[in-house]
């Protein structure tokens, strides 16, 4: 019959079924397993052996020897030559104080030196008169001393002749001979006095001169104190670096010892703090790579250059008693110096920022 349903023959692709998938073979998964495995051992064994010559830490840092800036004077600041992060060279003008007072007390104290140099040459003049003065007076001391020991002589002779002879010297006459006799003696005893008198006056010229060096030496320090002081006007970078914590501005009055800002160095060096398990092969000249976390793309390379005697705990505010109390034991830290070869420039580098090293030991 036409309208009869056709049956679904058994050729229709429509209607077989497609054929299970095989399972995996069970002794080759175990193969490629294996391989596998081997390989990653490899790997391991390969890693393990390039690690093993080398001894790197995450405790590092960049260091450098900061100066702080500050005055040895007090007064009002005139100039302010530098700004925040600034480059300078060594030498160049930071900061200049008012040089009024400085400048006065110089003027003041070289003026008392020239006062004290006139009274020096004063009272060098003043000696060889001095000493003059006393030769004269030793001259009529010795002059006084003849005629008083002749006066003293023909007092003598009068004297013994009067005994002998009253009638042959008369009572005038051995009284005008007496009062020669001490007139010369007095004249004797005045001309030794202005002898001790003239001697004193070299002693005080003598003095005065000590005294004169003495003050012009005082004066001749205080000279050159306010000419240091006058120079502590110009406060100068004693390096090339950066100028970091500024805090000194036009007109403000400082004191000494105050710090006005931070001078950074251009040359930098790594503070690595390796474990204490970590030295056994650590040595200076030893080769390193450090990674800077402020520039991922640059490797440093550079070379250990000394291992501190001695932790970081045991130079610390308060060190550890482990003699007292429960012991722990804790591994510790201890910081290595680390060269970096060279610089780049195009990599901010700066006190602080951490970094990564890595030793090569072996």
């Amino acid at each position: 019959m036409a309208d009869e349903e056709k049956k679904p023959s058994g050729d229709d692709p429509a209607t077989e079924k497609s054929p299970k998938r095989k399972p995996l073979n069970r002794k080759a998964a175990l193969t490629v397993g294996a391989v596998v495995a081997c390989v990653l051992a490899v790997i391991a064994i390969i890693w393990w052996l390039h690690a093993r010559n080398y001894e790197s830490t995450d405790d590092a840092f960049i260091d450098a020897h900061v100066v702080q800036i500050a005055p040895r004077i007090a007064g009002q600041v005139a100039r302010v030559l530098v700004r925040d992060n600034q480059l300078v060279a060594a030498g160049d003008l930071l900061v200049e104080i008012d040089r009024a007072d400085p400048e006065s007390r110089l003027s003041q104290v070289t003026s008392q030196r020239v006062e004290a140099q006139t009274q020096l040459a004063q009272a060098n003049a003043q000696l060889p008169a001095s000493e003059a003065g006393y030769a004269g007076a030793l001259a009529n001391a010795s002059a006084a001393r003849a005629q008083a020991g002749k006066a003293r002589r023909d007092l003598e002779r009068y004297q013994a002749l009067h005994r002998a002879n009253p009638k042959a010297v008369s009572q005038t006459q051995l009284d005008q001979i007496v009062t020669a006799a001490d007139n010369a003696k007095a004249q004797h005893e005045a001309a030794e006095e202005q002898v001790r008198g003239a001697a004193a006056q070299i002693d005080v010229t003598r003095v005065q001169i000590t005294g004169a060096e003495a003050r012009l030496k005082t004066l001749q320090a205080q000279v050159e104190e306010a000419q240091l002081n006058v120079g502590y006007t110009r406060l100068v970078a004693p390096f090339a670096g950066h100028v970091t914590q500024k805090s000194v501005a036009l007109g403000s009055y400082v004191a000494p010892g105050q710090q006005l800002m931070a001078l950074v160095p251009l040359d930098f060096w790594v503070t690595a703090n390796f474990k204490e398990t970590q030295l056994a092969l650590m040595r200076p000249a030893q080769s390193v790579e450090v990674a800077v976390d402020a520039c991922p793309k640059v490797k440093l390379a550079g070379h250990v250059d000394s291992i501190q005697r001695g932790s970081g705990q045991a130079f610390a505010l308060l060190p550890a008693e482990n003699a007292t109390g429960n012991f722990v034991k804790v591994v510790q830290r201890v910081p290595v110096k680390i060269i970096l070869d060279r610089i780049p420039r195009d990599c901010v580098l700066g006190p602080g920022m951490s970094v990564e090293p890595r030793v090569q030991v072996r």
